[in-house]
Order: C-alpha cells, then structure tokens, then sequence
C-alpha cells in the first residue's frame, strides 16, 4: 500500500492528545477527594499544550492523509487545531473560577477534551463518514456540558440543544446517506468524479441535509435556536466554549466539503443565503436582548454568517482560504473576551447592571469595549481585518451582493453592542436596577485581558501574520 494512503495514526498525534486527556481526566478525577481536582485541570492544560505543539510541528510539514484518505493534515487542519486547543485553554482559565472545587469539576474538563478532539475531527475530515464522527463526538459532550448548572433554565437549554442535535444530526446522516448513494463513495477525493453525472436535485438534497447538520455546530441559521437559550442558560465556562470552539471544526468542515463538489451544483449561492440569513436573524434578534450572555449568543449567530462569506467563493478566489482562517482566528480570542468578561462578573446579568464599571474596574471594562468594537469589526482588531478580507474575497468570487450585506450587517450590529458599551462609562448605579459590586474573579479578569490583547494584537500585526499564513498555505 503506498505509504502516503496508509494509516498513519500519529499523524492525528494532537487528536489522540486531546481525547486521551479526557479520559485521563475521567479516571484520574475518580480517585481525588474535591479538593485536589485541580490536578485534573492541570491534566487538561498538558493536552491542550501538547496538542498545540505537536499541531504546529505538523503545520511546518507538506500536507499529507491519514487513514486511507480520509483524514487530511493541512494548513486548514493545523489552524484549525490551534485555533481550537488555544481557545480550549482560555476556557479552563475561567473554569478555575466558576467550577474549581464543584462535584463535576474533572467531568466537566472531560467533556470539554472530548468536545473539542470532534471539531478537530471535523476541521480534518476528508470523509463523509469521518465527518458523521466528528458530527457526534463534538455534539454529544455539549448536550451535558449545557445540563452541568442544573437550574431549570440549563435544563430547558439542554433539552433544547439535545432535541435540535438530533434532529440536525438525523438530517446530516441521510445527507452523507443520500450523496454516497448517487455517488458510490464517501471520499471527499471521488466525490466529485462521482457526482458529475449524477441528478443535480438529488446532490443539492444531500449537500442541503449536510451542510443543515453542520449548521447545527457552527450554530447558524436554520439550527441556531439552541444557541441563545444555551449561552444564557449554562455557566460561563461552558458558554465560552459552546459559543466558540464548535464553530471552528464545523465553518472548516464546510469549506472542504464544498470544495469537493462538482461544479453542476450551485452550492454558492446556498451558502451565501445561509450567509445572509445568519448574518441578518442574529443582529436582529440581539437587538432586543438585556441579557449579556444571550445578547452574545445571538452575536455569534450573526457572526456564522460572517464566517460562511469566504466558504461561498471557495474555490472562486484564492483569498477564500486564509480569509477564512484569518476571522476564525480573530473571532475566537474576540467572543472568548467577551465571555471572558461576564464570567469575571457573574452577578451581572442585565446591561444596565455594568454601569460605572469603567470607573470601578477598568482594565475589565477595557477589554470588554475592545472585544465589542472587535464583534462589530473596528480597527485595528483582527475581526476588522477579517471582515474586510472575506468581503474583498467575496467581491473577487463573484459574490458582490454579499458584500453589500456584510457591511450592513456590521455597521447594524454597532448600535446593539453600543447599549451595552454606553453605561459602562455612566457613573452612578441605574434606577430600579441593584447593581452588585465584588471583586472580579481573577483568572477570568486575567483571560479577559489576554483575549483581548490579542485581538488588539492580531489586528495590528495582520500584514506579518499574513505573510506567514501566506507562506504556510503555499508550502
């Protein structure tokens, strides 16, 4: 068997990392009394840090396939991986406020390891039925990291995010059914070989189930209703992580399917509607929330659409790719900033509640008006950059109209972060509504400002960034 098509299993080297982490963190967990399991976060953060350095020893390598085919270790991949394990990371910072000492503290990072080892499975997947996997490995943990608060909302929220899971999923594996009947594999590589001549209703029925399934991960629109109810509802670790990790595996998972397509279907313009509608149903439906964390979760909606521009000009422009990668990077230190922030301050929950806080704590309140302004694409944050590259590689893949959108979307959304950055700096508490006043916690203080220095810093340096993204790309 030619080597380059075998199995090569250590090429999923930060995969088997992550998952055997969390199966460490089951076991290890089982035998600690409640106060030392912290050693189990310490076992999380050694995956996640191993995963990152073997990720970006892989990414300096020429791209190569694992298993046959059907696992790809490429530029989107190695990202994709660090984007993920990096955002991981911050994400037990804040743990280590809100969940430190609790019963389900090494379940919980259990489940975070095995959440994230499926959306690395999804950015890596050359194959329908790996992508099914890593559809199920990265869903199945979040349905109990939602249910963990056990408050009648979380369970609502995880009764909600179970129900549409299934549903979605259901929907991605008669999709991956429907196109392996037309097409006689489940190989990415054969699929468009496969599908040229077969019946362009029946293909654009499978790609629409299976691009609807993914949807549910990346949290757009038509499966987005889990979402908000899901970020209000679950401690802030959780949100953080649900509103941000997922939707990297799945945004990458889209680009390498639609980029195996034939040319007889018009994904394109599905993709560029499912663009659209996430962008616009989620800066409208933000609008009217009072909830931070809910407020955000609609945010993230909106910024699925933003994040789908370059997936529907893949293969139409050659800024598709590293745009793409580019605002995943920027969006993940961004949202996680913003979460970041709530979880330091658990007791606000309403917007008016934040008033005076630039006066009371304003390293927290700086780094909550950059990740905003960062959401909303303000230079010189990275969702800036992000934003302009993806609409200039919309414009160059023939998509004209969705830049117009983009840049609609984007100057709508100010005024919905505006009601939240105004009485940030308004001295003096807001009538009607107790503002409570604590000391921040720290680790979530300390992720906050880290996030948001690196959206500051991403922002600034793009022009080296790019250079070397550019050069990875094309090694």
């Amino acid at each position: 068997m030619n080597s380059e098509m075998g199995l090569r299993p250590l090429l999923l080297l930060p995969e088997i990392l992550l998952f055997v982490g969390g199966v460490a963190c089951l076991i290890v967990g089982s035998f600690l009394s409640r106060r030392r399991q912290w050693l189990t976060r310490v076992v999380a953060a050694a995956a996640l840090l191993g995963c990152i350095v073997a990720a970006s020893i892989e990414l300096a390598r020429p791209a190569q396939t694992a298993f046959e085919g059907s696992f790809g270790v490429d530029t989107g991949t190695g990202i994709a991986r660090s984007i993920a394990a990096i955002a991981t990371l911050l994400v037990l910072a804040l743990a280590t406020d809100e969940i430190a000492g609790s019963p389900r503290e090494s379940e919980t990072y259990a489940l975070l390891l095995f959440s994230a080892t499926g959306t690395l499975v999804l950015a890596g997947a050359d194959d329908l039925l790996v992508l099914a996997t890593g559809f199920l490995l990265t869903s199945i943990p979040l349905y109990g990291l939602v249910g963990l608060a056990r408050t009648p909302k979380s369970a609502e929220a995880a009764m909600k995010t179970y129900l549409l899971g299934a549903l979605f999923g259901i929907l991605l594996l008669l999709g991956v059914t429907i196109l392996y009947g037309i097409a006689g594999t489940t190989a990415y590589a054969e699929l468009d070989e496969g599908l040229a001549s077969a019946p362009a209703a029946a293909t654009a029925a499978g790609l629409v189930a299976v691009l609807a399934g993914l949807m549910f991960k990346a949290g757009g629109v038509p499966a987005h209703f889990w979402v908000p109810d899901a970020a209000q509802a679950a401690s802030g670790t959780v949100a953080t992580f649900l509103t941000t990790v997922p939707k990297i595996g799945a945004i990458v998972a889209a680009y390498r399917l639609v980029t195996a397509l034939p040319d007889n279907v018009g994904w394109p313009l599905l993709v560029a509607i499912l663009a659209a509608a996430s962008m616009s149903l989620g800066n409208l439906a933000a609008y009217w929330q009072q909830d931070p964390r809910r407020m955000l979760g609609w945010s993230t909606v909106s910024q699925v659409g933003f994040l789908l521009v370059p997936v529907s000009v893949a293969g139409h422009s050659d800024l598709a790719l590293p745009s793409m990668l580019y605002y995943l990077a920027g969006y993940t230190v961004t949202n996680v900033a913003a979460f970041a922030v709530t979880t330091a301050l658990p007791g606000h929950r309403d917007l008016a509640s934040y008033r005076g806080l630039a006066s009371s704590h304003p390293w927290l309140a700086g780094s909550l008006v950059v990740a905003l302004l960062g959401l909303v694409g303000t230079p010189p944050t990275a969702v800036f950059i992000g934003k302009l590259t993806t609409a200039t590689a919309a414009w160059d893949g023939g998509q004209a109209w969705l830049v117009v959108v983009v840049f609609a979307n984007s100057l709508a959304s100010l005024f919905y972060y505006l009601r939240w950055i105004v009485p940030i700096y308004r001295i003096g508490t807001a009538e009607n509504i107790p503002t409570p006043r604590f000391t921040p916690s720290p680790w979530s203080t300390r992720a906050a400002i880290a996030a948001s220095a690196a959206t500051l810093l991403l922002g600034v340096a793009a022009g080296v960034v790019w250079k070397v993204a550019d050069g990875v790309l094309i090694r």
